[in-house]
């Protein structure tokens, strides 16, 4: 019984407040701005992570009021958990990188 309930309690899905951030042009490394927010369901960070990745860089999939462009390297993406605290992830060529806030304009 609590086997069923660790596994359950470990596998549900948490809805995260996520605010995609991107430069005016691809390659800068300053001036990020806000260009999209949304709400993801997942699991944790990594798959929610993907879900966007996927999302913003396939375009049947992107939302239809977004405007900005593909998510490449670079890009920002803070997961705010309310209470739990804001995580920021830069888009690196080995993947997700865990930053500071402090790489925000």
């Amino acid at each position: 019984m609590v086997r069923l309930l660790m596994k359950k309690m470990l596998h549900a899905h948490r809805v995260y407040d996520v605010t995609i951030f991107q430069t005016p042009h691809f390659g800068q490394t300053k001036g990020y701005r806000q260009v999209y927010r949304l709400t993801v369901k997942a699991t944790n960070h990594h798959e929610a992570l993907s879900y966007l990745y996927r999302m913003f860089n396939v375009a049947d999939l992107m939302p239809k009021d977004y405007h900005a462009r593909f998510m490449g390297t670079g890009d920002i993406v803070l997961i705010d958990e309310g209470l739990k605290g804001q995580v920021y992830y830069r888009l690196c060529p080995e993947g997700w990188k865990k930053i500071s806030r402090l790489h925000v304009h």
